[in-house]
């Protein structure tokens, strides 16, 4: 009994909620707080200093009096038209994979449960790939594409993985073959293409925040403004979820209802993100766990994974333009070689644990 009470005082003093005048209550773990700040800080200095990177470098507190409207006309033109953009890509692309993955994974109740692995991001690529083979598109139709086949893909996942609701092993072997068949349906597409279509092809497939401007940054972050407070609406019903489909429905939980809600979101996010860098490999899958040891919190971790995402893409940004000399790597390969370690790391883990 005193182990207990010693353990229930331990988590009031970790845990805090928080009463608005206006009668709201809101949970706080300072530990989760202070991950968040650090995190937003890393990818915000991570991306100055990403914007002062270069043939045309400039210094950290230039860019910083640049961005606050006190720059040189060269200055503001290399920081707020060429630069900026690119950085803001990488900070929505990444919180939007971060964000996406750990709605994924708290569906499923799988760490393994990610974009990546159930075929969303293939998925997009297929539609991306439809487009600049079969029909020689422009940017904006490429976009279009990926998006549509992200939708596809996801719709294609829910609707095989249902059998009186979507459960989360079932959602990831659907997942794990539609990924397979999507990406067997991409090498088809490629050896269709002609030689210039084909290198289009495959530089976006890679992933890269190269050339981006401000054509990829509004559409992002209006999907964004929508798809985030959504999601942070549904927080409790998903935290309820982790207890299993039976304890939340006994604690009011419209399961699938906010299962769907969720689902529809992250393949939204997911799509989007893909369609606006192509598909970054890993994000959504290491992003929220990485959160997660963090925080040492339970539960989905929704706003960690979401700046752990942001500072991920954007210092894997940064290490793909300075660590590797003249040759600079779209971003997507840096965080395939990190991702695909931490991936080898996580089954091994998950093998040694006997969950898998």
């Amino acid at each position: 009994m005193k182990t207990h009470s010693r353990s229930r005082s331990t988590s009031r003093s970790t845990i805090r909620a928080v009463r608005t005048p206006g009668g709201l209550s809101l949970r706080l773990d300072p530990r989760a707080l202070i991950v968040v700040v650090l995190l937003l800080v890393a990818a915000c200095a991570a991306g100055v200093a990403l914007i002062g990177t270069g043939d045309a470098r400039i210094p950290a507190a230039d860019v910083l009096r640049t961005l606050a409207g006190n720059g040189t006309a060269y200055q503001d033109f290399i920081v707020n038209e060429l630069r900026l953009p690119r950085v803001l890509v990488g900070l929505l692309v990444g919180a939007s994979l971060g964000l996406g993955g750990a709605l994924f994974q708290s569906v499923s109740r799988n760490p393994l449960g990610s974009p990546d692995v159930l075929g969303l991001s293939q998925g997009s690529t297929a539609g991306a790939l439809v487009v600049i083979v079969l029909m020689s598109g422009t940017s904006a139709q490429v976009t279009f594409g990926a998006l549509t086949g992200g939708l596809v893909t996801g719709l294609a996942i829910y609707l095989l993985a249902w059998k009186q609701g979507v459960h989360g092993y079932r959602l990831v072997l659907v997942g794990i073959g539609v990924s397979a068949i999507a990406t067997a349906v991409n090498g088809y597409l490629l050896t269709k293409a002609d030689l210039v279509d084909a290198a289009r092809a495959v530089v976006w497939m890679t992933g890269s925040l190269g050339g981006r401007d401000w054509d990829q940054v509004w559409p992002l972050l209006a999907l964004c403004a929508v798809l985030v407070p959504v999601v942070l609406a549904h927080a409790r019903g998903l935290r309820m979820m982790e207890m299993g489909d039976d304890v939340a429905n006994a604690l009011g939980v419209r399961v699938q209802r906010v299962r769907l809600v969720l689902m529809v979101s992250s393949v939204l996010l997911t799509a989007a993100a893909t369609a606006a860098a192509g598909p970054v490999s890993f994000v959504a899958l290491t992003a929220p766990q990485l959160a997660r040891r963090l925080t040492r919190s339970p539960g989905p971790n929704l706003v960690p994974s979401l700046c752990m995402g942001a500072a991920l893409l954007v210092g894997a940004d940064w290490a793909s333009q300075r660590l590797f000399g003249a040759d600079q790597l779209p971003v997507g390969v840096v965080t395939g070689v990190l991702g695909g370690g931490y991936l080898l790391w996580l089954l091994v883990t998950e093998r040694r644990a006997g969950r898998i």
